[in-house]
């Protein structure tokens, strides 16, 4: 590439995207949105005891500096020049909870992840404390229902079950955040100067926000006991946070001195990434689970139908909060993950896709993916997972379509909601995310909503919004986001392929499925621990019995034999 081709690409734009699976790290052109190289690294979750998902903090820290680092030299070998690069965004898995030690910039704990349900106890005790147990309380003022899914029940099992955090909070040297808090505080310094802060869609992810009044809420910190004094500075999502550092143990420096000027939750830059800046536009993103986002202006509006109310985006300290309907959904690709790790039916990830386009149908099997109970619209967290309608018949090719159209299921079930919410039903549905180059699913999806699912040509699009809330930072200045300068976007376009009658029967199984899959689980184990059947006296002794019976019978029969042997012999 010649030295004046390098001129025409102008201003580049960063974004890091830290997801539930994987960090990558994506570089934009500011002026045509052309994703220009990338680099990915995949993220290892833990599973320590049944329901707790961690990650080290650390792992995802060392794994943003790769992805800089190996983005920058495809870059060069490309000969674009990476001092070009004028701004980078933050995209995150959100709720995802760390407490980390300001002096030393260690973690003091694992993250907990936004899937964990280890907080159901602590949940059901906070409970008690509110009026009628109402699930909903503080919904008015945080959008949120009380659940293991928002940050201060993990930070409260933090501080109710680590040592070390307790003992750092009392001396002064906790700090709290989601995922982007603790990547921009290390990315700016760390225990050097690092910037402790968090944007409002992140905070609003909390339920220590209120999201009218833009501010952490003392009386909802003094319902869960958490200290206001380890929470991050509330940012919007468009301005200049702080400049990056070298990071000499990791060698990696390329980008010092980069403004980091863009932090978005990654459904909320999700939906920048869309375009979908007008009141009732809706998108759905096809991640480690499934989020419906649609915008509802700067109305906050409160859902009757099992949907959260959050902050879409505040692009600039001086612009306007916007807010959007959101159903959540726990578990989308990774059912894809677990029948790949857990089951073994696929090596990677693609083959689902193969395996389901074989048959064409589940033949009548059902699967709910209630991994960590059920989110939107139910938010029910005894649910567990279940398949079921096996017949000798199904094989693994069924259970992977059952495993796709589950996916769509629950999308429907967030889409019906959100018509009822909204009183206009969408026509169509802009879509987002890994998952979306299953084309398979797409046509499911497509199929079993009965609306065309529109999916853009550059999936990309929770990378995208961040780079555009980073771009457009007052002081960056790169990226505008008045409408008619936003780049037309190409789109690939998935049709109705099937009749209402025979959608609407499939979903009919499918909530009948997730009727089964309620309430398994309580938060009450045995006293003993014993899960043993013959922890249960009547139980055990029945079978017990029964087996003494079936000796016994099997004993006489055999003397019986042997009786008729001998008068045989005897004649």
């Amino acid at each position: 590439m010649a030295a004046s081709d390098r001129m025409v690409l102008g201003p580049l734009v960063g974004s890091i995207d830290q997801g539930t699976s994987s960090t990558r790290f994506l570089v934009f052109n500011a002026k045509t949105a052309e994703l220009l190289s990338h680099h990915q690294v995949e993220i290892q979750q833990k599973f320590p005891k049944e329901g707790w998902v961690e990650q080290d903090p650390k792992e995802i820290l060392k794994s943003v500096h790769e992805c800089v680092e190996r983005t920058c030299e495809k870059l060069q070998q490309l000969n674009i020049d990476i001092t070009n690069i004028k701004a980078i965004g933050v995209s995150n898995q959100r709720e995802t909870t760390v407490v980390w030690d300001k002096t030393t910039g260690e973690p003091l704990y694992n993250a907990i992840v936004w899937l964990d349900l280890r907080t159901q106890s602590t949940v059901e005790r906070l409970l008690k404390r509110i009026p009628g147990k109402n699930k909903a309380y503080f919904k008015f003022r945080t959008g949120l229902p009380l659940s293991t899914y928002f940050s201060a029940v993990k930070l409260r099992w933090l501080l109710d079950n680590v040592e070390e955090i307790r003992q750092a909070v009392d001396d002064g040297r906790a700090m709290f955040g989601t995922i982007d808090s603790w990547l921009i505080w290390s990315l700016t310094g760390g225990k050097n100067g690092g910037v402790h802060c968090t944007d409002v869609t992140n905070a609003s992810r909390t339920m220590l926000f209120n999201i009218h009044s833009l501010e952490w809420d003392p009386e909802l910190c003094q319902f869960f006991d958490i200290p206001m004094e380890i929470l991050p500075k509330v940012r919007s999502s468009s301005e200049i946070y702080g400049l990056m550092k070298i990071c000499p143990s990791l060698k990696s420096g390329a980008l010092t001195g980069v403004p980091i000027s863009g932090c978005l939750g990654d459904q909320s830059a999700a939906l920048v990434g869309q375009m979908c800046f007008q009141d009732g536009q809706a998108k759905n993103t096809y991640g480690t689970g499934c989020f419906l986002l649609c915008n509802t202006g700067q109305k906050s509006v409160f859902s009757e139908h099992g949907l959260l109310t959050t902050i879409a985006y505040k692009l600039g300290r001086d612009k306007p909060v916007c807010y959007a309907l959101e159903g959540s959904v726990a578990i989308a690709g990774a059912v894809v993950r677990w029948l790949r790790d857990n089951l073994g039916i696929v090596k990677t990830s693609q083959e689902i896709e193969k395996l389901a386009a074989e048959v064409g149908t589940s033949y009548g099997c059902y699967f709910v993916p209630a991994f960590s109970g059920l989110y939107a619209p139910y938010w029910e967290p005894s649910a567990r997972g279940i398949i079921c309608g096996l017949t000798q018949f199904t094989n693994k090719n069924h259970i992977a379509f059952a495993a796709l159209e589950a996916v769509c299921f629950q999308t429907r079930e967030i889409l019906d909601a959100i018509n009822k919410d909204c009183g206009i039903p969408l026509n169509q549905l802009q879509v987002d995310g890994g998952m979306t180059n299953n084309k398979v699913l797409m046509q499911l999806q497509s199929d079993i909503l009965c609306i065309p699912v529109v999916k853009p040509s550059m999936p990309e699009t929770t990378a995208l919004g961040a780079a555009m809330a980073a771009g457009a930072a007052e002081g960056v200045g790169i990226w505008s986001l008045n409408p008619g300068d936003l780049t037309a976007v190409t789109c690939e376009r998935f049709e109705p392929q099937i009749n209402p009658e025979e959608s609407e029967f499939r979903y009919a199984r499918w909530k009948k499925a997730v009727m089964k899959s309620m309430g398994w689980e309580t938060s009450e184990a045995p006293s003993n621990g014993d899960t043993s059947i013959f922890s249960s006296l009547p139980l055990g002794f029945f079978i017990m019995s029964s087996m003494i019976m079936l000796i016994g019978a099997k004993y006489v029969s055999v003397i019986s034999v042997v009786g008729l042997r001998n008068e045989s012999t005897e004649d």
